[in-house]
């Protein structure tokens, strides 16, 4: 046993992917202003609330870009009345909340897209809309005879059942708009836009200010979040499964550059909004391989993570599993930068397991693991728990304000525990162990067959391949000005994002899958337009299908695939 208390830190990623059509600037899906208002502001409450605590909180830079046009859009709308290019936001304020049946249809539908035992059954008058909407979903004709007042009514309701479970115990004008139930005004409608308006405005400087204190760490990803071992050498998909089928791209043209591009992009973005470049980068969904590291190293940054099963084929493939701990930092021989792994099962219990717990017990469960590692532990250690900071908390009773807001009080105060960040732990010389080879692979399962390898996944990647072909002979020819290069620079970034290649494949559910692939197909569309190109007449078909029920609505995936 260690006489020194076992480091832990709580690493968050908050994410969300490029949802708007970049020609018209049109959000296409409202997710990211949703778990704005929900999950990323009752996260930074959390910490506000208890001082003594800390953790690592990652965000995507192309997520920060889009909360801060959401602010935009919001505060010109409520200053100047311009409109906001978000269809569901917008329609708070519609006075007559549309007149045309489709639109209606729309948003009945769109405003079922919750968490039904949580977020809609939780209040009796929201639970009694959707039955009414779903019946009017399979009875379509009924829909001229429903009056604005029940549109506007669901639309409060769905913004209502959104709000983070801090905002609800701290903000009057949410508990009356509840209080009220039915019968919501535009002038109501017109005050959750300024309720959101404060929220979003505020949201990113709150996390600036606990990083300015010392009490989280902020980190970054790749601008877009692209998949960078991919990008370096696609082959590189083999080392974890070797029988992994490639597309028939095999390789993506001109990987290095772009994985630079996004590296530096991520970082002045980075700057721009926190006035300060970040030390650790979380890469996009903890894919790492031997390159990747170095490019890492390479743009100065000190720490680096990925998902324990990362480290257990690394260390299997040099035989050090039996005497090695996953709770160190490491150092691969050829890469002067610490990599800090995943504990997948403790991660994987709060994403999965804790939400149909008692918040008391499973945290005391998860403190009991904790100090089971602290017993056993005969040097410093370090836990890593790295998980989604968003997707997972609509599966917890009241957004999970109970567990969390137990979970930094105890750890806190726990004698044994010590909450820190990773570089916390690197400037308290914490000593890496070294790791003579690096198996690439990311979080999930340690492979990369989330993003590759599936019929549909391995299509969307030649489809890249062909907008990048064109992408470079364009350039090449130096037929774009430097404004439009820019655009497209940026616009191809969108479309090496991770999350078009999630998505793909039947096992995940139709809509999801629906809603992803049509975003890419755009995504591609848009940029072959920017090059002056006509764009492929597959770009007009759908390629891929989803029929699936995965766990959490696929949204999150375990790290390991066999429990």
């Amino acid at each position: 046993m260690s006489d020194r208390p076992l480091r832990l830190v709580l690493c968050w990623h908050m994410h969300q992917p490029e949802y708007r059509d970049t020609q018209t600037g049109e959000f296409k899906l409202p997710w990211t202003y949703l778990h704005v208002i929900k999950d990323y502001v009752d996260m930074v409450a959390h910490l506000e609330a208890v001082p003594s605590a800390k953790a690592v909180v990652n965000f995507a830079p192309i997520l920060l870009e889009q909360i801060e046009d959401y602010s935009n859009q919001v505060n010109s709308f409520l200053h100047d009345r311009i409109a906001i290019k978000d269809p569901l936001l917008s329609a708070l304020a519609d006075p007559s909340v549309s007149a045309d049946p489709e639109r209606r249809l729309k948003l009945l539908h769109d405003c079922r897209k919750a968490n039904r035992e949580r977020q809609i059954d939780r209040y009796p008058v929201f639970r009694k809309l959707t039955e009414m909407a779903e019946w009017i979903q399979t009875h379509q004709d009924a829909i001229n005879y429903i009056n604005s007042q029940f549109i506007a009514d669901i639309i409060v309701w769905y913004h209502l059942a959104w709000m983070g479970e801090t905002v609800k115990l701290t903000d009057s004008r949410v508990q009356r708009l509840i209080e009220k139930g039915s019968g919501y005004s535009l002038h109501d409608r017109i005050e959750i836009l300024e309720i959101i308006r404060d929220l979003l405005s505020k949201v990113l400087y709150r996390y600036k200010s606990l990083a300015r204190k010392g009490r989280i760490e902020l980190s970054v990803t790749p601008y877009a979040h692209p998949i960078m071992p991919l990008m370096l050498d696609m082959r590189s998909a083999k080392e974890a499964m070797s029988d992994i089928q490639l597309p028939a791209l095999e390789e993506y043209p001109g990987g290095a550059e772009r994985v630079h591009w996004h590296l530096a992009k991520g970082v002045q973005t980075f700057k721009h909004f926190f006035g300060f470049e970040p030390k650790g980068c979380w890469p996009s969904e903890g894919s790492v391989s031997e390159a990747t590291l170095k490019v890492l190293t390479d743009f100065g940054f000190k720490w680096a993570a990925s998902g324990g099963n990362v480290l257990r084929n690394s260390l299997n493939a040099v035989d050090m599993t039996a005497r090695t701990s996953i709770h160190h930092p490491f150092r691969l021989e050829s890469a002067d930068i610490n990599c800090f792994f995943r504990d997948d099962g403790l991660s994987d219990l709060i994403g999965f397991e804790y939400s149909k717990w008692h918040a008391d017990d499973a945290v005391a469960d998860l403190i009991q693991h904790l100090e089971n590692i602290a017993n056993f532990s005969t040097e410093e250690s370090v836990v890593s728990i790295i998980m989604d900071g968003e997707n997972a908390w609509e599966y917890f009773p009241d957004n999970g304000y109970h567990f969390l807001s137990a979970l930094y009080q105890r750890l806190a105060e726990h004698p044994r525990i010590e909450l820190t960040t990773f570089s916390e732990c690197l400037e308290q010389n914490i000593a890496a162990v070294m790791l003579p080879k690096l198996v690439s692979g990311s979080w999930v399962y340690g492979t990369f067959s989330t993003w590759i390898g599936d019929a549909d996944k391995n299509c969307g990647w030649d489809m890249l391949g062909d907008v990048k072909k064109a992408f470079d002979k364009v350039v090449s020819s130096g037929a774009l000005t430097e404004h439009d290069l820019a655009l497209a620079e940026k616009q191809l970034a969108v479309c090496e994002g991770s999350d078009w290649f999630w998505w793909f494949g039947d096992y995940n559910p139709g809509e999801a899958v629906s809603d992803f692939e049509q975003q890419y197909r755009l995504n591609l569309t848009n940029l072959y337009r920017l090059l002056g190109e006509e764009p492929p007449t597959y770009l007009a078909l759908s390629f891929t299908q989803g029929s699936g029920a995965p766990a959490m609505g696929g949204a999150m995936r375990r790290g390991n695939a066999i429990y």
